[in-house]
């Protein structure tokens, strides 16, 4: 056995496997860096870019919702308020419609009860006048015997 010191025996000096191993390391770390890392930073890229347009978009919808929803509250305001005018008119008109009607039910009631009236005094004034015809010929006939017979005992006394 031999004791002497040898250049491949010594770690501390790397021997051409090592230098062989780094070549192929760094052979593999170029093909890496050439194909393998494009793609990735490419699609990194897209999905940046998919991710900010995404965003901008959410953005965009979002506002847009807030102006619909400001649209959709200013038409509803507005509805209610027409409908509330809808109701004032329509109040205003029945109201209306109710009082010509009671007006004219009352001047339909007095004319009627003004035509009772004349009938009941046509009436009244009809039964008078056929009771004073029925009533002075009995009274004419009532008084005459009255009369004649206090003529007769007149004449008789």
């Amino acid at each position: 056995m031999s004791t002497k010191n040898t250049a491949g025996d010594n770690f501390l000096l790397p021997n051409g496997t090592f230098f062989a191993e780094l070549l192929i390391f760094l052979t593999v770390l170029g093909v890496i860096w050439r194909f393998v890392v494009p793609p990735i930073h490419r699609v990194l890229a897209e999905r940046e870019a998919r991710a900010a347009q995404t965003a901008a978009d959410q953005k965009t919808a979002k506002k847009a919702r807030a102006e619909a929803e400001a649209a959709y509250q200013a038409a509803l305001a507005e509805a209610r308020r027409s409908a509330a005018d809808i109701r004032k008119q329509a109040r205003e008109q029945g109201n209306s419609f109710f009082k010509e009607h009671r007006n004219a039910a009352q001047e339909e009631s007095d004319a009627q009860v003004a035509r009772s009236l004349a009938e009941l005094q046509a009436e009244a004034d009809r039964v008078t006048a056929e009771l004073q015809d029925n009533v002075d010929p009995l009274a004419q006939a009532l008084a005459d015997r009255v009369i004649g017979a206090e003529t007769a005992r007149a004449g008789k006394g």
